[in-house]
């Protein structure tokens, strides 16, 4: 880079010398020296002026080349397009503007006004294009989408599921997503990805299972979805916290993303940030057989509780049974009543007590 940078100013300097150079000469009466007032040695001169300043400015050129990359490589390819598009658009309206200005016929407007409607036209056709880049796909796809009306079910625009860490390592995502009840495209994120392969690759065995088993998870979707599953590269690189970076990228995408998880703390950063979320636990406890106070059910108590003399049963799908009075029925199966149910998006809980009879 250093070196094309070094030859870049080489020819440069030899172009700026054989056009500046002659009339400095004049200004100087120079001109009447044969060695000077010849176009070769002012190209000569030009390109060793120049070749000589870019042994100390390379350096930061380079470097300014290299921040240049760093930023348009973590720029989604879609929104790239449409801001250059934008810009070339700008640019083209103020050529065009610049043949009215050249009608007025005053020397300063007519020579700097055009100058200035190009950095501003431009800079705007980019930052519209940059922005509004979902609008004008829905625009240019908007006469293909109503072909298409009738024949086959269309994804929604907008309607994405940003998956968190959690809900892939969890596994449920995946069968419920093979049973269609989750529409619209399934979103990971790459900062999603990286916290995967960091407890993927982690020394515990226990994180590197879960890891892995996230990892695979992930294949499977890709490869068993009716429809796609997306990885973005959207990041936000002045937040940490995996779970502010989904909130914030829901927000981006649109009103109608949702964040898929089973994080109850995450369940409420959502609440308060408005994000719309999708909570597995929820579903599952939605889909539960329902227990009603005064049922009775046989169960088996296994381990005492945190409060006095309670005793703790689960039921096949996990749910936990707190039996009051239970403590002396460690290892039995007896018919308790169910007394309350407290339901919540980090679970169910059963409250009984031991059935008389």
């Amino acid at each position: 880079m250093k070196k094309f940078i070094q030859i870049a100013f080489l020819l440069i300097g030899g172009a700026l010398g054989l056009v500046f150079l002659p009339p400095l000469y004049e200004l100087l009466h120079l001109s009447s020296n044969p060695w000077l007032d010849n176009p070769y040695v002012s190209v000569a001169l030009g390109a060793l002026l120049l070749f000589t300043l870019s042994f100390a400015v390379s350096d930061y050129f380079v470097k300014l080349i290299g921040w240049l990359e760093e930023v348009l490589f973590k720029v989604p390819v879609g929104e790239l397009l449409f801001g250059t598009l934008g810009l070339i658009i700008g640019l083209i309206v103020a050529y065009f503007l610049g043949f009215a200005i050249d009608s007025i016929r005053l020397p300063i407007i007519t020579e700097i006004l055009p100058i200035i409607l190009s950095f501003v036209l431009g800079y705007l056709g980019f930052r519209v294009g940059f922005k509004k880049r979902d609008e004008l796909l829905q625009l240019f796809t908007l006469r293909g989408s109503a072909k298409k009306k009738g024949s086959e079910p269309n994804e929604a625009p907008g309607s994405y599921k940003l998956l968190d860490t959690s809900v892939i390592i969890d596994g449920r995502i995946a069968d419920i997503s093979q049973t269609g009840f989750i529409e619209g495209a399934l979103v990971v994120p790459q900062f999603v990805l990286t916290e995967l392969q960091h407890i993927a690759d982690s020394s515990d065995t226990l994180k590197r299972t879960r890891g892995r088993r996230g990892l695979d998870i992930l294949k499977k979707l890709q490869d068993e979805r009716m429809t796609k599953v997306e990885i973005t590269e959207e990041d936000f690189e002045d937040v940490q916290e995996v779970d502010l970076k989904l909130v914030r990228l829901a927000k981006k995408m649109g009103n109608d993303t949702q964040i898929v998880t089973n994080d109850f703390n995450l369940n409420k950063v959502c609440e308060l940030h408005q994000v719309k979320v999708l909570n597995i636990n929820d579903l599952a406890n939605a889909v539960k057989p329902v227990v009603i106070p005064g049922e009775d059910m046989q169960i088996v108590v296994i381990k005492e509780g945190k409060e006095h003399n309670q005793g703790v049963a689960y039921l096949d799908d996990g749910t936990m049974i707190v039996v009051e009075g239970g403590r002396g029925y460690i290892g039995q199966a007896i018919k308790v009543t169910v007394t309350s149910v407290l339901q919540t998006s980090a679970g169910r809980m059963i409250f009984a007590k031991p059935n008389e009879d």
